[in-house]
Parts: C-alpha cells; structure tokens; sequence
C-alpha cells in the first residue's frame, strides 16, 4: 500500500454444485490464506457461493437464502480483517434474481453490482434464470449476522474509494460484460476508476485462453488500469462444458501473474497504480467525469511490501525475450534509417561526415546510415568516416574503426588532430600535462570542428553519434560531440545500443563484419581523451560515472513514470539484487539526480533525431524542462533513505 503498490489477488476455490457451506468454507480458507500474504484485494470467481452451473437451482428459494446466510458470515469475518473481498453469488431483489458482485471490507458489505450483459449462448441460458442489471441503480435489504437491517447499494455505477490510498478506486464488472462491444469498465475508468475487479465463469475451449489473457491485459491497456479476472474452475458442473480457473492480473496492458488452468488456488500480483496515475496524468485524452458514479469509501491499514510480487526488468529498454528482441532490434534500425532518410532527402545531402571511434556509438551510427544510404540508392562509398586519432586512442579501437569503415564499405579518411591540438593548447596557454576537463574538451571540439568543416566542403551533413544514456547524463562535450547536423542515437539508451550492434552482427551475414562487431562490444566503453597505459585504454566511463545499466533504469522511470526518488530506488534494489547493494545503487542515483538537473543546459539544445521509444529528451516535444531547475527535493528524499542494515 505505499508507494502506490496494491498486492491483488484472484482466487478459484474448488466449489461444490449447491453445496454452499462447504463454498463458504473454503472461500474462508483462502481469505485465511490471502491475509497473511497481505493482500488488499482478493476477488472470487462468478456466483462462487452457489457455483456458477446450478442451472434451475437458481430458482429455489433455499438455494438463494443459503447463498444470503453465507453471505452474512463472511461479511462478519471480514471485520478485523485488512482486506477488501470481492465475490459472486445470485441475489434476489424485488421478485427479480440477479447475478451480483458483493463488496466486502471491515465487515459491511458495502455494494452489490449486478452483472450487465448476460449471456445466452450455452445451455446455462443465463437470461432464463437473471435479470440485466442495465440501468439498475437502486438500494437492497441486507440483513447482517447480528439481525440488523441494512440499506445497501444495487447498482452497476458504484465506485469503492480507499481513503488512505486516493490512487485505488474499485470498481467491478461480472464475466460477460467484459466480452460485450461495450463493457461497463470503460465508463468505470471513465469515472475514475484505477482497478475493475472481474468476477468470472468462462468455459474453456481451444484456443480460448489465450483471447482471453489478450482480451484482459488489453482491457486494462485501454482504460489505463489494473484489471483482476477471478474464473470459475474445479468442482462446477462438467454436464457440458468445463472451467479451468484462468486467472489473470494485468496492468496497463502487462501481464502481472497468470493462474495455471484446471489448478484450483491463487495468483497474487502488485498492482503499482502510482504508474497508473502518472500514465492517465499524461494523456489528455483519459477525461474523467464521475457524476453518474455512486462513491463508497472504505478504508485499509497501509502497510509495506518488503518484496513485491511483480517482475521488474533491469533494462527496461531492452525486449525480455529473443524473439521480441529481434523483431525489436529490427524496427529500431528502421525507424532510425527512416529518419535520417528523410532528413537526407529533404536537404538534398548526398554525403553523410562522421566521426568513427571504435566504439559503440559510433558503430552503430555508422551501421544506419548505411541503412539509410541503401533505401536512399546513395552508394556506401558517399558515407565519409573520419577517425581523428589523439593522445587517448588506442590500437584495438583504431584498427577496429578502420576494419568497420571497410567492411561497410564507407570511405575513410584519417586526420591526426595532435599536431593541431597542441597548437590550440598554445593559444589558450594550457598545459598539455594537465589532463583536466580543458585538455580533454579540446579534442572534442577540435573532432567537431573538423567533421563540420568536411561536411561543408563535401555538400553533407554530420552524423552526431551520442546516445540518450549520455545526453540524461550531460556525458558530452558542449559544443563538441553534443553537436551535430542530425543525431540518430539521440533515443537509443547505452543498454541498447548494444543489443543493436549485437543483433546486427548476428544476423548480416558477413562474417568479418560480425567479428570487428563482436570485438568492439568487447571494447569498454570510454571517450579516450586521456593517454593509454601500455597501450590499453585507463579512462573508463562506467567507472567514472556509473554502471550504464543503472542509469537507463534511472531514467526510464522517472521520465516514464514520474518515479520519486524514494520508489525509484525501492524499485532499483529490486531489479538489481543480485548484481548491487543498496548501498552502492544508492551512490549512483544521487549521482544520476545531480546531473541529470545540472546538464538539462546540453539538451536544451539538441540537434534533430529519431525519437524511438516511450522515453526521450528532446526539448521540442518530450522533455521540456528549464536549464536551470533545483535538483534539492529529489536529493533531499534521498539523503534520508535508510540503508538496511
């Protein structure tokens, strides 16, 4: 519950057909079961305290007031209990019977939502037995394990409102209406729901779990939300059909835990509705309007996960599996090529000027705009790479720069910039043996001067190389490598860039190339603008600002989800556990705040480029932050995180 972290879970107990006390039983035992997992939302199949497949029985009047004495019971045990129950169960009401969704939490029921859309499809016949609670907003008698008499909502526009977590409000759909052209959720959202709750009977059928796993996590792509689907499974009539108790939890369009079909139990997911909000914050299109809503606040003690149950992925950028990551990697460099395609074609360039390194910015640069040269029909020979070598250049990156150049079959052209660097050392009266920030911004610059003065000469455009790793960072020198005529890294994460090369290595089918592709991911990553020693390269960026892996996980989540400090770090300890202390993840946050703030100056001012993913720092139309924000409420926050013993 902090942080705004829900633990929701989906529960399928084994039900006997019309045999409601042992249903009790049992649904009491996985309430049992969800408290000490400190769960806050448990949701139960469709009319779970009869089952579903009673048919007729539903028309007995014994049948029903058993279902109501239960009913009672568990509202009773609810009392003490820090938990908001959600289950099925058939409810009569003016002569009428409807398939309703109780709500339960610190022993009232707070709400009964009536199922919408009933279906008449299979033999069950749902509409021979139930009414449509369409339009059905009204108050119902319940009488509670005590006798007294209480006037409780029937009505399908209700939203259960957490006092203490204003990010989790409730709301609840029953099986068919989520399948119906127009599901009761969108309206729900609409009022400002964050979690629909569904209790379920879906039959299985070939092919029918995985639409319904799409249909759910696509559901709660498009209301923005967190969506638990609680089925019917063993123990319903298997007469003609057989339920499987398919539990899904989805969060905005991910799957967060999936039950295991024909196993009766419980899925458990934490629902971060903090990520919920920040999404519906963004769009402007996600309109709230809750007039026709009725609002029921409960409330729940707030407690802290110490783990959550929910995967959280180290490198948020990359795709999780090979497949995705092909398919992936391949849209990447397409996107990449089709922007500096268009930019060529528009200017009229026939030339592209880089600065080739030896390393991985520059690698992959190089490799699309020899993608964008092949759809343009400009020949290879037209890409111009320049390496530049200088006091910090290294053989392998050298001789991996030239290889590169060839294989792709650009033209190379080398210029030792030594000479013309000390001359500049001259001019400015710096010492060449006082390696400082001077010594190695010159190098950068002069690269850069170099690089604009070709592009100029030969009617072309110069290629900027730099990453979003570096630009989140301010790792570039400004006016040096921070400029260019169009960037095409501009949105590639350092974490990326490597999947890239390594996915082009894999599948270009030249073996040489892949193997100078091979060599230079092998390379450590560094600006070399300080001397080798014994010819191997000493300036290592990660060591002289942090793990690339930490930072892009930083920055992932506070521009996409708006992470405080404090939960982006919960989250990093989570992700990284088995790689980092706390201690040292910690270290490089507060870094990765320092400069993130500090270097806002170098972006404000960034070249063209291709925005590829969710996150992105351009200041025309992603990050448009002022040069000169105060970075003390983020460091404050962490300054007074408590490091575990």
């Amino acid at each position: 519950m902090e942080d705004g972290i829900l633990r929701a879970a989906a529960a399928t107990p084994v039900v006997g057909v019309a045999d409601v006390e042992s249903n009790k039983q049992r649904i009491l035992e996985m309430i049992d079961e969800a408290v000490g997992e400190k769960v806050k939302l448990l949701v139960f199949p469709e009319l779970v305290l009869t089952g579903y497949t009673c048919s007729d029985l539903f028309l007995q009047k014994i049948l029903l007031d058993s279902a109501q004495k239960a009913l009672r019971e568990i509202v009773l045990y609810s009392e003490k209990l820090e938990l908001m129950i959600v289950l099925g169960l058939p409810w009569e009401h003016c002569c009428k019977l409807y398939n309703v969704q109780a709500f339960i939490c610190h022993g009232r029921l707070l709400g009964l939502v009536p199922k919408t859309w009933l279906p008449n499809y299979n033999e069950f016949y749902e509409m021979r037995h139930f009414n449509s609670g369409a339009g059905l907003h009204t108050v119902t008698e319940f009488t509670d394990a005590l006798g007294e008499s209480h006037q409780v909502p029937l009505d399908t526009d209700l939203l259960f409102a957490c006092a203490g977590m204003p990010q989790f409000v409730l709301a609840g759909e029953i099986c068919e209406d989520v399948w119906a052209p127009n599901p009761p959720s969108i309206r729900h959202a609409l009022a400002g729901a964050t979690v629909i709750a569904n209790c379920s009977a879906s039959d299985e059928a070939t092919g029918k779990a995985e639409y319904r796993r799409n249909l759910i996590t696509g559901q709660s792509a498009r209301l923005v939300c967190g969506y638990i689907y609680a089925n019917a499974g063993e123990g319903e009539s298997t007469q003609d059909l057989v339920f499987g108790g398919h539990n899904i939890i989805a969060e905005n369009g991910s799957l967060l835990s999936e039950g295991k079909r024909f196993t009766p139990g419980m899925i458990i997911g934490d629902l971060d509705l903090g990520k919920v909000e920040s999404e519906r914050r963004r769009m402007t299109s996600f309109q709230v309007d809750d007039a026709t809503h009725k609002k029921i606040s409960f409330t729940l003690k707030m407690e802290r996960m110490d783990r959550l149950r929910r995967f959280i992925a180290p490198l948020p950028f990359v795709p999780g599996s090979a497949a995705d990551r092909e398919a992936r990697c391949e849209e990447i460099l397409s996107i990449q090529a089709n922007g500096l395609k268009k930019r060529m074609s528009h200017t009229g360039s026939r030339h592209a000027v880089m600065g080739i390194s030896g390393g991985l910015d520059s690698t992959l640069a190089l490799l699309v705009v020899a993608k964008a040269f092949d759809l343009l029909r400009i020949p290879r020979e037209n890409i111009l790479c320049v390496t530049m070598p200088c006091f910090g250049t290294t053989g392998r990156t050298y001789q991996n720069a030239c290889l590169l150049t060839k294989r792709i079959g650009a033209t190379l052209r080398e210029i030792d910039i030594r000479a013309s660097v000390r001359q500049h050392f001259a001019d400015i009266g710096h010492d060449e043996d006082h390696h400082d920030v001077t010594y190695e911004n010159c190098q950068a610059r002069e690269r850069t001067q170099i690089l604009m003065d070709i592009a100029n000469k030969e009617g072309g455009m110069v290629i900027g190389t730099g990453d979003l790793s570096e630009l989140a960072l301010g790792w570039a020198t400004y006016n040096g490598d921070h400029m260019s005529m169009y960037g095409v890294n501009c949105s590639i994460p350092k974490t990326l860039v490597r999947h890239l090369v390594r996915y082009y290595g894999d599948t270009c089918g030249d073996k040489e190339l892949k193997s100078v592709l091979m060599n230079i991911l092998d390379t450590p990553v560094s600006p070399e603008l300080l001397p080798p020693e014994n010819g191997e390269i000493v300036q290592k960026t990660e060591d002289l600002v942090g793990p690339y892996e930490l930072h892009d996980f930083f920055l992932y989540y506070m521009l996409r989800f708006g992470f405080a400090p404090g939960k982006l770090f919960r989250y990093a300890c989570q992700a990284f556990e088995s790689d980092y202390e706390p201690s040292y993840i910690l270290k490089w946050l507060k870094v990765f705040v320092r400069r993130f703030f500090s270097q806002q100056f170098k972006r404000s001012c960034l070249p063209d480029g291709p925005k590829v993913g969710s996150v992105a720092v351009s200041p025309r139309g992603d990050l448009r932050m002022p040069s000169d924000a105060v970075s003390a409420l983020w460091l404050k926050e962490l300054d007074e995180i408590t490091l575990p013993v």
